[in-house]
């Protein structure tokens, strides 16, 4: 069985809180674009133990905490042996640490191909309840769609927006940015506005006012990323924003051919251009 897991961009993400746990409450949009990986997931059926093999971009973590294996350990942990054995074939596409959530995709679509060589049938909200133990964005990619996450990113409610139609020129720099040093940056703060009314707006008027938190201190640390943001603007992004925590950027454009120039005109890091839906 072969999927392919896709990575989300944030349209907008307020840091508004830090709670008693440490952790932080968000608002943002989670919306998924089409920057996929490869997964593959093959039973054994010789007796042999469960084992990942990775291929494509280097991944900056040990198998064993790989966040697919840990899908795996953990759909055993609740189903025993209804979950075989497996080969797990995956080819990292996404770029890692970019605030893209390929890590939390791959463990996502583990999780719905577990449960459909094992038989099970376990429904959305069962998977993305197991999802939400692996990781705050997990469970979004068990449903896939966009929507207004809240809390610490593990909260859904339906959002109204729609960018099909748009192009999105993705760019991964040579920079890698530490989650917990982007919030250690950052003061909490009550949001001015409600992202999803914002998002009914013109996307060519968003600039004004759909802001990304971690953008000023992390920019103010790593300026390639605030040069590489007036570029997308310079090449005609309708809007331009980090991904998350970073180090990733995008630009929305409104046509192919102003995002293929856009494309030709960024010379850090990796880029792609990619079809909204």
């Amino acid at each position: 069985m072969i999927t392919f897991p896709n990575a989300k961009i944030n349209l907008g993400l307020n840091i508004v809180s830090r709670r008693a746990d440490g952790y932080h409450d968000i608002e943002t949009v989670f919306y998924p674009i089409g920057l996929n990986d490869i997964l593959e997931i093959v039973p054994t059926g010789d007796g042999r133990l469960t084992q990942l093999h990775l291929s494509g971009n280097p991944v900056n973590c040990a198998t064993e905490k790989n966040l697919v294996m840990k899908a795996y350990r953990l759909m055993r942990s609740h189903y025993g042996d209804r979950v075989p054995e497996v080969d797990i074939y995956l080819y990292k596409h996404i770029p890692d640490g970019a605030g893209l959530g390929g890590g939390s995709a791959d463990a996502s679509f583990a999780l719905k191909m577990l449960n459909e060589l094992s038989g099970m049938s376990l429904g959305d909200a069962e998977l993305a309840s197991i999802a939400s133990t692996l990781g705050a964005d997990c469970a979004f990619f068990i449903y896939n769609a966009p929507v207004y996450a809240t809390g610490i990113g593990d909260q859904f409610s339906p959002v109204n927006v729609d960018l099909s139609g748009y192009w999105l020129v993705l760019v991964k720099p040579p920079v890698a940015v530490s989650t917990a040093a982007a919030y250690s940056m950052v003061t909490p703060k009550p949001s001015e506005h409600f992202i999803p009314r914002l998002l009914e707006s013109p996307v060519n008027e968003w600039r004004s006012f759909l802001k990304n938190d971690f953008e000023p201190s992390v920019f103010a640390q790593y300026p390639l990323l605030a040069e590489i943001k007036d570029t997308l603007y310079d090449c005609g992004a309708l809007y331009a924003s980090m991904s998350g925590s970073g180090s990733s950027l995008y630009g929305i454009f409104d046509s192919a051919k102003l995002a293929e120039s856009a494309s030709r005109n960024i010379k850090e890091g990796v880029n792609f251009v990619i079809e909204l839906k």
